[in-house]
């Protein structure tokens, strides 16, 4: 009993250091092109790519892949967001870039997640026969339950991406108002000295007009 929590423990914090990643977020003026690197260390390994534009314009950005070697691996225009799993052939650095070039005034807030995983290999147990017929349960359940996380994960950013789109739209929509608020009460406000202009010149002309 005590190995096989000594095996799940150690298991569990290869599994933990084989994952890493930045989440960031980030703003991209207008007619900007922003990129972001990530190292792999050897070849196979899987790469996470995840973005999505939390507001700014029509929410949506181009954006490319390339591998060490500047070959394009993803690419995409005026995309609101993206969720790509892939596998990196080659070692070195790979670059994720952003580029607003639709945009002349507006800037553009995304949200991104880059993910380099190593796949866990199994190894041959210490002793054979005694922790093996643990082994392939206690690996699945784990696998399973990092599954479950990464579904979470996923459908809290896209709540996320929900929400910063919703306050976004309703910021705009907000502003909009107060400056047609303003606008229509300036007018009103013209109007009416207009007609009192008006009124005041026509009875003064007329008053002259008949005036004995």
């Amino acid at each position: 009993m005590i190995e096989r929590i000594i095996f799940t423990l150690i298991f569990l914090l290869r599994l933990s250091i084989l994952a890493h990643g930045s989440a960031l977020t980030t703003a991209i003026a207008a007619n900007e092109r922003l990129c972001f690197y990530a190292d792999v260390d050897k070849a196979g390994e899987k790469i996470g790519f995840y973005f999505a534009v939390q507001s700014g314009g029509s929410f949506d950005i181009d954006f490319d892949v390339k591998d060490p070697n500047e070959k394009v691996l993803l690419d995409g225009e005026r995309e609101r967001q993206g969720d790509y799993v892939f596998t990196a052939n080659t070692v070195g650095e790979y670059s994720f870039c952003f580029e607003n070039d639709m945009s002349t005034l507006t800037e553009k807030l995304i949200d991104f997640d880059i993910m380099v995983e190593s796949e866990p290999r199994r190894e041959a147990p210490a002793k054979a026969g005694q922790i093996s017929e643990h082994t392939s349960a206690l690996e699945e359940s784990i696998f399973r339950l990092n599954g479950m996380l990464m579904n979470i994960k996923r459908t809290q950013k896209h709540f996320h991406t929900r929400d910063n789109r919703g306050f976004s739209i309703v910021q705009s929509t907000q502003n909009r108002l107060f400056w047609y608020a303003i606008f229509e009460s300036l007018a009103m406000v013209g109007m009416a000295i207009f007609q009192v202009y008006v009124l005041q010149t026509f009875f003064t002309k007329t008053g002259r007009r008949y005036k004995v």
